[in-house]
Formats: C-alpha cells, sequence, structure tokens
C-alpha cells in the first residue's frame, strides 16, 4: 500500500475515533446503538465496557452516596467479554447485544456455576442452586449479552410486606440518584438507578403491579411492563403467574425496543407464552417519530387523576397537562376524559390481594422446592417466614420488621371458589369492562396518564401492557416527604413518568408513542442526578489505561 494512501486511511480512522468520542462519551447518556458501533469499529472493546461499569459500579454503589443499586457483580463477566470480543472478530456480531452489559434483577435466576445467586434479595435464598436459568437469560446469552451482575429490589419484588421500596436484607436500602436519600420506588429499584446513572447499557425489571413503571417514573428512564405472556417468566422467582412480567428499563426507547425484540417470545417453560401473537415483532421498526400522528389518545381522569385519591401532588397535574399539549401538537387527537367504566371499582376491590395471595404461596413453595440446593434449609414459605424471624439482624433490622404479605399468603388455602371468583372478577374489571371497555367506546389506540397512584392497576389485573417514559420533575420548592426509615419522597428534581396504556400485544404502538413524545420533549436531558451520584469513570479512561 502507498504510503500516501495508508496515512489518508490511518487518518480517517482516527477522525471516526475522534469523532465517535465527542459524541459518545459519557456512559451516563450513551445507548447500546453507538456502544456496538464503537466496539464495531474497535474504538473499544466488551472487555474495556465491562471494566468502565464496574469501575462505576464500585464508585457509587457501597461508596460515596452508597445507592446500594447492585447486589452483586458477576464473576464471570469480564471472561464472556473476552470470549465475545474474539467471536465478533472471528465471525462477527450476533444482535446489537452482542458484547454489551446488562444487569438483571436479583430475582432473574443465573445458573449458580456462573458465580452469582438468585434471591429476591433475601438471605433465605443465599447460595441457593437453581435447576436452570432464566427464559429470558437464555435469549440474552443467544443475542451475545454479558450478565453484569444482579440489581438490589424490594425483597421478593415488594410482597415480603409493608416495608420501604428498594430495602432488601441482601442489599440494604437503595436510594434514589436524583436527590440524596430519595425513594428509588420498586420493586425493580436497583434496575432503576442503575440504568439512570450509566451503571450499565440496559437492565431489567419485572413487574407485578407498577414494579418496573413506577422506577422507571422515579428514576428518569424509560420502561416496558410488556402483556403477561409476551415474555417468558420461566426461572424467574415469582409473585402471580397471572401479573408477573420481565421488561427492559433503560435510557432511552430505542434501547428498550433494542431488548424487547430480543427477550420477547414464547417459551415452553412458560405456557403463558404460548398464548402469544405468532410472530413476534422488531419492536425497533415501531420507532417513529411521527407515530402520535391521528391516533386516539384517551384520558382516564376519574379515579386516577383525582389527587385525594391518587395522593399525588397537585404539581403533576401541571407537567400533565403540558403533555397532553404536546401530544396534539404531535398529531394526535386526545379524547378527555375517556374513564374506565370500573375506575370506582377499581380502587375499592380487594380481588388482586386474594388472588396474589393465594398464587405466591403455590409458587414460592414450587421454587424453594425446585432448588438443587439451599444452605438456609428455606424448602417453603412457613420456613421462610421462620427463617426471617429467626435472623432479625439479617432480615429484620428496626424499620424492616414487617412481613405481613409472606404472613397472609401462607394463610390461603389454594385454588379454592373464592379465588377462582376473584381472578374472574379481576379480568372484568382490568379488561372487560376496563381498558378494552374505554378503548372501545371511544375508538382509542391509546390511554395516556401520569404515574401516580393506581396507574398500574388496571394494566396489572388485566395483564396488560404499560410503556412509561419521563414527564417532567417535582419544582426546587416541593417539600420533602417521609418515604420510609430511610428515604424521602417527593423530593425537589425528583423524576415523574408518563404512561401509555393499551390491550393485550399492543407493544408495538405503545412503543411508537412513547418514542414519538420522547424525541419531541426530551425531558430525560433535561436534568441530572446529583453530583455525587454520578459515577467519574469513562470509557475513555479504560481505554487510556490499557494503551498507557
Amino acid at each position: 500500500m502507498p504510503n500516501c494512501l495508508r496515512s489518508v486511511i490511518l487518518g480517517l480512522f482516527a477522525l471516526s475515533q475522534s469523532t465517535w468520542w465527542e459524541a459518545h462519551s459519557d456512559l451516563e447518556a450513551c445507548s447500546q446503538i453507538p456502544l456496538a458501533g464503537g466496539i464495531g469499529r474497535g474504538h473499544f472493546s466488551s472487555v474495556d465496557l465491562v471494566q468502565a461499569y464496574f469501575a462505576r459500579i464500585d464508585e457509587v454503589n457501597l461508596k460515596g452516596p452508597a445507592l446500594r443499586a447492585v447486589i452483586e457483580t458477576n464473576p464471570s463477566a469480564l471472561s464472556q467479554a473476552a470470549a465475545l470480543d474474539k467471536e465478533r472478530k472471528r465471525s462477527g456480531k450476533r444482535s446489537l447485544l452482542h458484547g454489551i452489559p446488562v444487569l438483571l434483577k436479583d430475582n432473574i435466576a443465573t445458573v449458580a456455576s456462573e458465580g452469582m445467586n438468585t434471591t429476591a434479595g433475601s438471605f433465605g435464598l443465599l447460595g441457593s442452586v437453581v435447576p436452570d436459568e432464566a427464559g429470558v437469560v437464555k435469549r440474552l446469552r443467544k443475542a451475545g449479552a454479558i450478565i453484569l451482575g444482579k440489581t438490589n429490589l424490594s425483597e421478593f419484588a415488594h410482597f415480603r410486606g409493608n416495608i420501604a421500596s428498594g430495602w432488601s436484607g441482601r442489599g440494604g436500602q437503595c436510594t434514589n440518584a436524583y436527590f440524596p436519600n430519595a425513594d428509588p420506588c420498586g420493586s425493580s429499584s436497583g434496575s432503576g438507578v442503575a440504568a439512570s446513572i450509566g451503571l450499565a447499557a440496559v437492565t431489567l425489571g419485572t413487574e407485578t403491579d407498577g414494579s418496573i413503571t413506577c422506577p422507571s417514573s422515579w428514576n428518569n428512564v424509560v420502561g416496558i411492563k410488556p402483556t403477561v405472556g409476551l415474555t417468558s417468566r420461566a426461572g424467574v422467582i415469582p409473585i402471580s403467574p397471572h401479573q408477573d412480567s420481565v421488561g427492559p428499563i433503560t435510557r432511552s426507547m430505542t434501547d428498550a425496543a433494542i431488548v424487547l425484540s430480543i427477550i420477547a417470545g414464547p417459551d415452553p417453560n412458560d405456557n403463558f407464552t404460548l398464548a402469544q401473537p405468532h410472530t413476534v415483532p422488531d419492536f425497533t421498526k415501531a420507532l417513529n417519530a411521527n407515530s402520535l400522528k391521528g391516533k386516539r389518545i384517551g384520558v382516564p381522569r376519574r379515579v386516577f387523576l383525582n389527587d385525594s385519591i391518587s395522593g399525588a401532588d397537585p404539581f403533576i397535574s401541571i407537567v400533565f397537562e403540558q403533555a397532553l399539549a404536546v401530544i396534539r401538537s404531535l398529531g394526535a387527537i386526545v379524547v378527555d376524559p375517556a374513564d374506565l367504566p370500573s375506575a370506582d371499582e377499581i380502587v375499592i376491590s380487594n380481588n388482586e390481594t386474594v388472588v396474589i395471595n393465594v398464587d405466591f404461596k403455590i409458587q414460592i413453595n414450587d421454587w424453594f422446592q425446585s432448588l438443587l440446593e439451599n444452605p438456609s434449609g428455606v424448602r417453603s414459605l412457613a420456613d421462610l417466614i421462620k427463617f426471617n424471624d429467626d435472623n432479625p439482624t439479617l432480615e429484620e433490622p428496626t424499620g424492616f420488621e414487617d412481613q405481613s404479605g409472606l404472613i397472609e399468603s401462607g394463610r390461603t388455602n389454594g385454588l379454592n371458589s373464592s379465588y377462582f371468583n376473584s381472578l374472574a372478577f379481576d379480568k372484568d374489571l382490568g379488561a372487560t369492562r376496563g381498558i378494552d371497555a374505554v378503548l372501545e367506546a371511544h375508538n382509542l389506540d391509546a390511554l395516556v396518564l401520569p404515574v401516580i397512584g393506581f396507574v398500574a392497576a388496571p394494566s396489572a389485573i388485566a395483564g396488560y401492557p404499560i410503556i412509561t417514559v419521563p414527564l417532567g420533575f417535582y419544582p426546587d420548592n416541593i417539600t420533602i416527604g417521609s418515604a420510609g426509615p430511610e428515604t424521602v419522597w417527593p423530593v425537589p428534581g425528583g423524576p415523574i413518568g408518563l404512561s401509555f396504556l393499551g390491550t393485550a400485544f399492543s407493544e408495538f404502538d405503545l412503543i411508537g408513542f412513547g418514542y414519538a413524545y420522547e424525541q419531541k420533549t426530551k425531558t430525560r436531558l433535561e436534568r441530572r442526578a446529583f453530583a455525587a451520584a454520578i459515577p467519574k469513570t469513562q470509557l475513555k479512561d479504560i481505554v487510556a489505561g490499557r494503551a498507557s
């Protein structure tokens, strides 16, 4: 090759590197596509990326602000990254997630031989060995993703009892990165916090009723709670097969669509997934900034926007009205009000509690029985309750003693007539006379609400999807409230989310609506986490250290 041509090529490569670093140097903001592009162009490796995220976790997780978002990191992550780097050079990438680190909520199982636990935050499951890893993890691995670690959560996905969001025995109190000691919401608390400040490229959470939606809202990130049965729950520590769902929590709608496209699909180990549409869409094709044009979006004001019922600060109504104006400006027809016929009944109904109490006892007993090993000796729900009482230093420290959820579930007597009546009534309230009724009555494409109060309840009991994007932030003069023994909410600058809700398997449309709103407003960029909560380590530091 002539020297002049070599010089031109080297110069163009250097310019390409310089341009990439200028545009995507901040891991707090960087998304999967530029990360995949940077690896593909040789600007850095997956090993570099894992090292950068490990360093960022080390800075803020137990040190500094001690956000306690991550329970443990994967001791095999670096070796997995190295293998995937070699594979990429040899045969190309598997997907956009090839060599991209993902954090999992600590109720999503991974094989013990990898070096991580699956505990739902409980010492009662520490060291336990699962028979197989979760279906969604298998899909992530097939796509070339690296499991970076496990995130903290409200213990047993907030089913244990009346305990502050984000607390678990193993993980301690996870806190929000937008204000010191702020409530991160739950139960996917650590996943929301980790996504918000770039402790991983993407994270996974789970939702039974609000557990992806609320942490996404309060941590200024994007969340997708899929239709029950779109993503496998096999290998996920359960609450209820009728309501549990696994979905992404990310910094952008694009990232969430990429991840959902990979983790969605049938799994013979989860019968609910066998009822989904035959072909899983490529959800990235929904990412159209004009998606709201001509669409009919309903506002279910009754109950859900009543501050005396929801407990919401009046400021949320102000930013929500601004959001409706944006939605109209994007060409949508806003039907306001468009109330759920069952709204008043949903608020007072106890049927959801009846169903999940029965489901949890059956499913958690099955989980304990399925374990190949469990050093704690816990083999049933009754054992778990006793274990917590026998180990108060670990599981019942001052302010975190309650396990009323476990106790109430333990008192249930299986799948009796009361259970089946409650299950049927849930479907009637949430779907037949709820979301489906209002969509049909007003010929709507979706509903929209701020993330407050009971917003997740209709979708929870119906098993329907919710997409959440950043909406705004509490004002600096908001009155700080108490949320738990160690946490506060609301807080100055605390994030607020906006949710689009739809019928079963309407994720493609909802992703489009969320993307159009996100691209128009770019709300996430308006405010950063508080200074001490923002890790300083960047990819360029790792690359520079390797080169020196």
